[in-house]
């Protein structure tokens, strides 16, 4: 196996597939133990990784700020090539990060082989993400058995933040919250209107688990899902506290770690909360290739994947709205079995 001294990982897209990355991470630090490692993500993911024990630092690439435009890529083109890494792994192999590191004179660069200037790769690996038939942390492993790493332990790593954790202290204070206190997280977001199970069955749910179990419910999520919250505020007569808008992502992440589960659609908050050991109970409205939870179930061995069944759903385009119809198609009570199911094992 070749030997690299420094090695660029590149991992810009959001926070489910940069958790799902940290396995890769810890798989190169051990077939690399004397080697430099950087990381370059988003702004939104950095406090995620920032402190992660395989990495010797964390670049962002901030394409609002200080790398937006031509001239600040090119600022960014200039700082990579100043770290004079000899392999990049990308892992988001778009035509900016293809460029960039072509650009920035890295002579090893392996990534997928694809349509956006993947023919600037030198080792540009078939893609077969998108039959969905490992889950996306063996995907990025076995990137790495082009440069001769082979592994399969699937361990996630999130970092906390010591900030996010004073927080959360004067968040259980405020509120009256112990630290035995039952929590469960709820997160009604998603990337895509296709993948937003209906408000009135989480509404649904929500009201059975208050009823069968001594335990608090909390929503969280962005502004983004502040809208969805309050429709279920109306349909839930005992009180619920909502977070949604009110937490940066590390202080989502500590108060995760301090819940007994989350039930949540299929999307970030779901690898952020398995990455921290609290079980998952996700929700799966569509199940079709590339996005089904074969590649994308919660790695946490106590959490529960409720789905529609494989391939019998339309098809709807990345950011498609569904029909009310076709999102009703999983029902309650299969979302109130599986909290069952994780109680049982908790």
């Amino acid at each position: 196996m070749k030997i690299y001294q420094n090695i660029l990982v590149v991992r810009t897209d959001r926070i489910g597939d940069v958790i799902l990355t940290t396995p890769a991470l810890q798989a190169l630090r051990h077939a690399f133990p004397t080697s430099r490692i950087t990381l370059l993500v988003s702004p939104q993911t950095f406090l995620l990784v920032n402190k992660n024990p395989y990495v010797n630092e964390v670049l962002i690439d901030d394409r609002k700020k200080t790398h937006k435009g031509v001239f600040g890529f090119w600022r960014l083109v200039k700082e990579i090539r100043r770290k004079r890494f000899d392999l990049a792994i990308i892992y988001h192999t778009k035509r900016r990060t293809n460029l960039l590191c072509f650009w920035a004179d890295i002579p090893e660069r392996i990534g997928y082989k694809n349509n956006k200037f993947g023919f600037l790769l030198t080792q540009p690996v078939l893609d077969e993400r998108y039959l969905g038939k490992k889950h996306e942390a063996e995907y990025c492993l076995e990137l790495l058995s082009h440069v001769g790493v082979h592994a399969q332990d699937k361990k996630l790593h999130v970092c906390i933040q010591e900030e996010a954790e004073q927080w959360l202290g004067q968040l259980f204070k405020y509120q009256g919250i112990k630290e035995d206190d039952c929590l469960i997280a709820v997160h009604l977001g998603a990337s895509d209107p296709s993948k937003e199970w209906p408000v009135e069955y989480f509404a649904e749910v929500i009201n059975a688990v208050l009823k069968k179990y001594p335990c608090r419910v909390v929503l969280v999520g962005t502004d983004e899902v502040k809208a969805l919250c309050h429709k279920v505020l109306k349909l839930v007569p005992i009180s619920v506290l909502d977070l949604s808008g009110m937490t940066s992502l590390s202080q989502l992440a500590s108060f995760l770690r301090s819940c007994r589960l989350l039930i949540s659609n299929d999307s970030g908050p779901v690898h952020l909360a398995a990455g921290l050991g609290t079980p998952v109970v996700s929700i799966f409205t569509r199940n079709q290739p590339g996005i089904n939870p074969e590649r994308w179930r919660p790695l946490e061995p106590r959490s529960q994947v409720v789905s529609v069944p494989q391939d019998t759903a339309p098809s709807f385009k990345k950011a498609g709205i569904a029909t009310a119809e076709y999102l009703h198609n999983l029902k309650p009570d299969a979302v109130l079995e599986a909290v069952d199911a994780v109680f049982k094992l908790c």
